[in-house]
């Protein structure tokens, strides 16, 4: 601990936004990294807590106050080394996490917690400024090949990993870039994708070999996931091949809304609009959807809804309403009954305050109107009640609102099922692939040198959790390689 009075004496120092009006003009990143005298001052508030709840709230367990020390101290590059000992990818959590961490922060009892992510995201960004974030290639190669399916952060954090322990990494994408939902999901202006890219760039010089538009098993996947392969090889193929093979696909086919109307032109799920947007930005390729003038509806209350959201805008969107299907949470939780746990409270994203998003909770869609060319023009829904754990509609208060746009962001299920039939995988009773994380042969499916990690594993989930798991599935696969390992828990 820097200053033993630090957390009384500053405030918590939120990241400045560049102004509403400039950010709608474009895709760019629009967060501003702390200056080093903030950073240092948000450093400082870091508490001598005795216990850091903030290491268990965090999923990768960084170790938080050591660097919040660091920074204190101006140590920034001994920062950045505690900070990457726990974290392969700051630069992607110090931008997209919804920081456990800070919820965790012994602070936050009664005072706003320290900055942890932002302290985080200046880590990484000065790193990458002085150029102390190099490759780290094996000193000694071992011979031994690895595949890893799927290219999102658990596994290119998998990757990582063990190319720096001298095995051979290939990983193969059916899209035709790296990163996953993070590459085509989550739009630009939360994470540019050069951060991607120089991560790429570190990891071919680590030894590590991409093969984007390559798709493994099955080439006929459900509508609404992308896919961007002109390539297919087999599961029985990279079982040959390889060593061993790593499972990282992540959780991609979306919750759908069967409800009257579904089939209409303007009702879609999120990520086709997002993955065509994302694909504008980087490669010029128009989005095929266009909501300027529009009334659009977003369906589902998260950060992919939220992303619809602030794309609308973007656009020129006449109107946006977001649904929710549970009832508004507290504006402040209760903070004796759950912190150091994730709370239920509102929160209120970036992409709500780029325009007048009304937002309604406890709301059930019931049907869309057809405007008799086969286009949305309107919804129907209806308010509803939990009552014994159960959803009740409220007699009287069906009601129907204008639609031209309807964007499905319920969340995901589980991963391609044809993936894990591909290579004989069994999955658990939420269609995800079935392996447990603790004791010995943990992330091992019932295939012998098949692992799983990520979504494809736990089910839709935070960067942070996906990035934890690829680390901790690397190490297993290294013990099984090699019989035993050095790579970190």
């Amino acid at each position: 601990m820097g200053k033993p009075t630090g957390f009384m004496e500053f405030e918590r120092l939120e990241e400045a936004y560049e102004p509403v009006e400039k950010r709608l003009t474009h895709y760019k990143e629009f967060v501003q990294t702390l200056s080093d005298d903030a950073a240092k001052t948000q450093g400082a508030r870091c508490m001598d807590c005795g216990i850091p709840f903030c290491n268990n709230g965090c999923p990768v367990n960084n170790i938080i106050p050591d660097w919040n020390d660091l920074v204190f101290r101006g140590n920034w590059k001994q920062a950045l080394e505690v900070l990457h000992s726990t974290n392969n990818f700051p630069d992607f959590t110090g931008r997209i996490c919804p920081a456990p961490c800070e919820a965790a922060c012994t602070l936050g009892i009664n005072a706003a917690p320290v900055g942890i992510k932002s302290i985080e995201h200046f880590i990484i960004d000065k790193g990458w400024e002085m150029g102390w974030v190099v490759p780290q290639p094996a000193a000694v190669k071992t011979g031994k090949k690895v595949a890893v399916v799927g290219s999102g952060p658990a596994g290119m954090a998998a990757a990582q990993q063990l190319a720096r322990v001298g095995h051979d990494v290939t990983v193969f994408e059916k899209s035709s870039r790296i990163g996953g939902l993070l590459g085509f999901g989550i739009p630009d202006f939360k994470l540019n994708k050069s951060v991607i890219d120089r991560r790429v760039s570190q990891m071919q010089a680590e030894g590590v070999t991409f093969k984007t538009k390559v798709i493994v098993g099955d080439k006929n996947i459900p509508a609404g996931i992308n896919n961007d392969a002109t390539e297919t090889i087999s599961a029985d193929q990279l079982k040959k091949d390889f060593d061993a093979v790593i499972l990282a696909a992540g959780s991609e086919v979306p919750r759908d809304l069967p409800v009257p109307g579904r089939e209409l032109k303007g009702v879609y799920a999120a990520l086709e609009f997002l993955i065509p947007q994302n694909k504008e930005v980087q490669q010029g390729v128009k989005n095929p959807i266009n909501v300027k003038g529009k009334h659009v509806v977003v369906i589902g209350g998260g950060d992919t809804g939220s992303d619809c959201v602030g794309t609308s805008y973007r656009h020129g969107a006449a109107s946006v309403t977001q649904f929710e299907l549970m009832p508004a949470p507290p504006e402040q939780e209760d903070k004796p009954l759950v912190w150091p746990y994730w709370p239920l409270k509102m929160r209120t994203s970036s992409s709500h305050k780029e325009g007048e998003t009304v937002r309604e909770f406890a709301v059930a869609t019931k049907s869309f109107v057809d405007d008799g060319k086969g286009n949305v023009k309107a919804l129907k829904a209806v308010r509803v009640e939990w009552q014994g754990g159960k959803m009740v509609e409220v007699a009287g208060s069906e009601f129907e609102l204008p639609c031209d746009a309807a964007f499905l962001a319920m969340g995901f299920t589980n991963p391609v099922g044809s993936l894990l039939e591909a290579f004989g995988v069994e999955k658990d009773a939420r269609n995800n692939a079935k392996a447990t994380t603790d004791g010995a042969g943990c992330y091992k499916t019932n295939v012998d040198g098949v692992y799983a990690a990520g979504d494809v594993r736990r089910g839709q989930s935070l960067v942070v959790w996906a990035i934890r798991e690829g680390r901790q599935a690397a190490r297993e696969v290294d013990a099984f390689l090699m019989g035993s390992t050095t790579l970190p828990r």
